[in-house]
């Protein structure tokens, strides 16, 4: 959400109301409360990674004691394969391609216009994970066509086998005097999922890249267009090409690449955008305590008595925010399960 790009004579950025190396720039009340509402959302997003990713062998231990998958797992096959079964996974490799290329393109022109000095911005940061996320999903998609190639003929061949018995297993319940035949039947599907292959560490590291970018492009877009842009339209800001694209194109890619993929979407990785943003305001508190330089967002600065209530603000408009990208997955689970009800294979 960057408000400054130099040389227009409509630019505007905020002036420097206090020095912020000087040691009572720091020590007072105000940075106090403003480092314990970050500290506390970082330990309690600590807490969530514990209890729900915990360690890999962990991990595998509840998953064997369990029949049903503990919350957060996440299969290989779910990182490259489309939401809908007639769809090749190519045509999710094209895509992740096109926006990994073009997410690129851009930042990198807006680097070479405006300098290494953009990624003094949250929306800097976002958009380059964004793009990462792009391209580590372009890598997954490769290899998982790679591997539908190669099995597809086999994986027909389960298909057939599958249908067959789910339909026997149908047939059987509607019968009413088979039950333990029906219910025998169908656990074939049941085993035909336990079987599927967990992701490794690419990933896991896709998946939670993903939900954080969920959160981080919500809360970057909506702070831009509903609190920064009709302030800077007052102050007959010239918005440029670069401005707004950095935000709009990257919600748009992650909309799109999220009503094609099959990524789940659990509540307890918001973690991982409280801790994404927390980083951030840590970095710019040591950027700040080392140079005395303007703060890219009015309300980051720790000068103004209402700083604490700015910070928990922000802290606390995570949770809205990441809701709106979980009201966008139910959508998505809603309209495509009633429009394709054979073919959307997604898990809710």
């Amino acid at each position: 959400m960057p408000i400054s790009t130099g040389a227009s004579t409509h630019s505007w950025h905020p002036v420097m109301s206090a020095d912020t190396t000087e040691p009572r720039y720091w020590w007072n009340w105000r940075f106090c409360l403003c480092a314990i509402w970050v500290l506390a959302s970082m330990i309690a997003a600590s807490i969530l990674i514990w209890k729900y990713e915990g360690h890999d062998g962990e991990r595998s231990q509840r998953e064997a004691e369990n029949q049903r998958s503990p919350v957060g797992t996440l299969y290989a096959d779910e990182a490259w394969r489309p939401c809908l079964k007639q769809l090749h996974p190519a045509w999710l490799l094209a895509f992740r391609v096109l926006a990994f290329s073009l997410l690129s393109a851009l930042l990198a022109i807006y680097v070479v216009v405006d300098g290494r000095g953009v990624f003094y911005y949250y929306t800097q940061w976002t958009f380059t994970l964004v793009t990462l996320y792009f391209g580590l999903g372009s890598l997954l998609s490769v290899y998982g066509c790679y591997q539908y190639v190669n099995k597809v003929g086999g994986a027909k061949v389960n298909h057939t086998r599958l249908d067959h018995e789910q339909g026997e297993c149908i047939a059987h319940t509607d019968v009413g005097n088979s039950n333990a035949r029906s219910m025998k039947k169908c656990s074939v599907s049941q085993e035909e999922h336990s079987d599927r292959e967990i992701a490794g560490f690419w990933g896991y590291l896709f998946q939670i890249i993903y939900q954080t970018n969920a959160g981080a492009v919500m809360l970057t877009d909506c702070v831009f267009w509903l609190v920064l842009f009709p302030f800077l339209t007052m102050k007959k800001y010239d918005l440029n090409f670069f401005l707004v694209g950095m935000h709009s194109v990257n919600a748009v890619f992650l909309l799109v690449d999220t009503f094609l993929n099959q990524l789940r979407f659990p509540w307890f990785r918001i973690s991982y955008f409280l801790l994404w943003t927390s980083i951030y305001v840590i970095f710019q508190w040591i950027v700040h305590a080392c140079v005395p330089v303007w703060w890219p967002y009015p309300f980051l600065d720790l000068s103004s008595n209402h700083a604490p209530l700015w910070y928990l603000l922000l802290a606390v408009l995570h949770a809205p925010c990441y809701a709106i990208f979980s009201f966008v997955i139910k959508l998505k689970h809603f309209l495509l399960s009633r429009w394709f009800p054979q073919s959307y294979q997604c898990l809710k």
